[in-house]
């Protein structure tokens, strides 16, 4: 489980720099081909980065589709439970296993769907516009995305019946940092 954790944090953290270092390239590129650089401006014109939106736009697209499945696995998604938290014990329980459940059969859904429309796109020859990839592979994330997040509802369904915590995010907590106290305590 711990390979698919990582997995999901280290796709989702190069696309968000890929993104961002190729967004930062293509502005540099429109800011410098407008200089009166002679050599620099005539290069620079000829370099072609039409294609950089294109591919930040599909790598967040696919960032999306997996950051929510990250945000159902530690607690950060967004949800409304003012209600269900105010409830007895028993009837918040049911109503918690009830929204996971309900979760994990819509992404299902979602996932599925997204699966059958993927399959037929991959029998037409249909690609983007710039990068030329078939749109195929660009709409991969709505199933891959949908499934991965059903799993995450399931996964933390169990966890619940089983201790009756949600996974909660601490906004105070930074990852590595009591190993390091205890290092330093230590020396």
């Amino acid at each position: 489980m711990k390979f698919l954790d990582r997995l999901e944090e280290w796709l989702i953290a190069t696309l968000m720099g890929a993104a961002t270092i190729l967004i930062f390239i293509a502005v540099l590129h429109r800011y410098l081909s407008g200089l009166p650089i002679p050599g620099l401006q005539d290069f620079l014109i000829q370099v072609n980065t039409s294609w950089a939106q294109e591919a930040c736009i599909y790598m967040f697209v696919w960032m999306a589709k997996f950051g929510a499945a990250y945000g159902v696995r530690t607690g950060i998604h967004v949800g409304v439970d003012v209600i269900i938290n105010r409830m007895s014990t028993p009837w918040r329980n049911k109503f918690v296993v009830f929204g996971l459940l309900a979760g994990a059969l819509f992404t299902g859904i979602i996932g599925t769907l997204g699966a059958n429309f993927v399959h037929h796109m991959a029998q037409t020859d249909q690609t983007s516009a710039d990068l030329e990839l078939p749109m195929w592979i660009v709409y991969l994330a709505v199933p891959l995305g949908s499934y991965l997040m059903c799993f995450r509802f399931l996964q933390v369904l169990v966890a619940f019946v089983k201790t009756g915590e949600l996974p909660k995010h601490d906004h105070s907590h930074v990852e590595g940092l009591d190993e390091e106290l205890d290092k330093g305590a230590k020396a």
